[in-house]
């Protein structure tokens, strides 16, 4: 105890240099702590969207095909790649399928009264409802009968219901227009958020498939065509078959560029993973850098103390004090700056991210033992950045710092 209340008074004695000292492993724990942290947030969140979305969950998605050319190098027109016919072959050919539901969307302008929004319009089968996991607020989803009768019904999304008719809830059993039809809202969703390709749900008005097609475009192609698999199944060799069956559907050679996209959520969840880790990493390093400045910070300001407390040093040495008291002493100062620093990293940084966690909706994940370990780690890199200037201290010869001091 004697021992820490000098390197306490040393410590206050040489305050300025002591904050400067610091301050390296400060930022430091403070980045590591931080980054560590929101990134295991946001995987976690992640593999909650995942879950939420279904784990089975596969889409296969049509991409537009650019056919002809002018002089000038611009295109003539695009062509659809996907058909109703692929997605009945995908039906047949497919026994690990547990529901489907083909789909087509695109921006539109929503009228209801004299309120205009803009709104993602869905046209989708009845299985919809099941296949994405979605669940209602208020009324039903769209139903075949539906589908057979190009009804001009609608499901609105919760945020999309809310703009529109004030509470969400309201907008059942009212009208709106999508370009220029009138159609009935049968039902609100519960607020659901984004999909794995980032499109949110909440923003969404769906309609039956057919009526789509019908009343918007007069176009029987498809824009995708959400799957979800039997529990068990292996989502990759089902992305591996459906390749397969649809290459040779669209007549596509080897080397030939596919007109077609297969992903799933576990895609899309590892994508985003694998940039979490990127900006860990890059986190990790700014850390890392921050330690190795503050330790050169603790070595220097520890080198001018030895320089400044020989005489103290060569009293202590008359007096009986032993060469490895010296480096206890030394130590206990080095290590007491840095393990300050690092604790105040910590404490400040678990704020930040709490702060952080709450305005960004993020799931609330703390590191305990990781805490505790930072906090160690600029503990231990400050021992090792004054054993040497410790080292030093132990070497002064008593005979040496008196006649200095006279």
């Amino acid at each position: 105890m004697r021992g820490l209340s000098i390197a306490l008074k040393s410590l206050s004695a040489h305050k300025l240099r002591t904050v400067l000292a610091i301050l390296g492993v400060f930022l430091g724990t403070l980045v590591l702590t931080a980054v560590t942290h929101i990134g295991s947030s946001m995987v976690r969140q992640a593999d909650l969207e995942t879950q939420k979305l279904g784990p089975n969950l596969v889409q296969v998605r049509a991409q537009s095909v650019r056919f002809g050319r002018t002089n000038t190098g611009s295109s003539l027109g695009i062509t659809a790649t996907l058909t109703l016919e692929d997605a009945e072959a995908i039906r047949r050919s497919l026994p690990e399928i547990a529901g489907m539901s083909m789909f087509m969307q695109g921006g539109r302008r929503v009228r209801a009264g004299n309120l205009q929004t803009n709104g993602q319009v869905v046209g989708a089968e009845a299985a919809y409802l099941r296949v994405r996991s979605l669940e209602l607020l208020v009324g039903r989803f769209l139903e075949d009968d539906d589908e057979e009768n190009l009804a001009r019904v609608c499901v609105l999304g919760n945020a999309l219901a809310e703009r529109l008719f004030g509470d969400p809830a309201a907008g059942c059993g009212q009208e709106l227009y999508i370009a220029q039809t009138r159609y009935q809202v049968v039902g609100i969703l519960e607020a659901k958020g984004a999909d794995f390709g980032g499109s949110s749900f909440d923003e969404q008005l769906f309609i039956p498939l057919r009526t789509y097609q019908r009343r918007l475009l007069n176009s029987s192609r498809l824009d995708g065509i959400y799957l979800n698999l039997l529990d068990g199944a292996s989502v990759q060799a089902a992305k591996n078959s459906l390749f397969t069956l649809l290459r040779e559907r669209h007549n596509i050679g080897p080397g030939q560029r596919d007109d077609f996209r297969v992903s799933s959520a576990e895609d899309a969840a590892r994508l985003r993973n694998e940039v979490l880790d990127l900006v860990t990493s890059l986190g990790v390093l700014s850390a890392l850098i921050s330690f190795v400045v503050g330790g050169l910070g603790i070595f220097s300001i520890m080198i001018l103390l030895v320089r400044a407390r020989q005489l103290e040093i060569g009293v202590r040495r008359a007096v009986g004090a032993s060469r490895r008291a010296i480096i206890r002493q030394f130590l206990s100062e080095a290590g007491i700056m840095a393990g300050t620093g690092g604790g105040l990293g910590v404490l400040i940084s678990l704020a930040l991210v709490t702060l952080i966690y709450a305005v960004g909706g993020l799931p609330f994940v703390y590191e305990p033992l990781f805490c505790l370990g930072a906090a160690a780690a600029s503990v231990l890199a400050g021992v090792v950045a004054g054993a040497w200037p410790a080292r030093q201290a132990s070497r002064v010869e008593v005979v040496t710092a008196l006649k200095n001091w006279e």
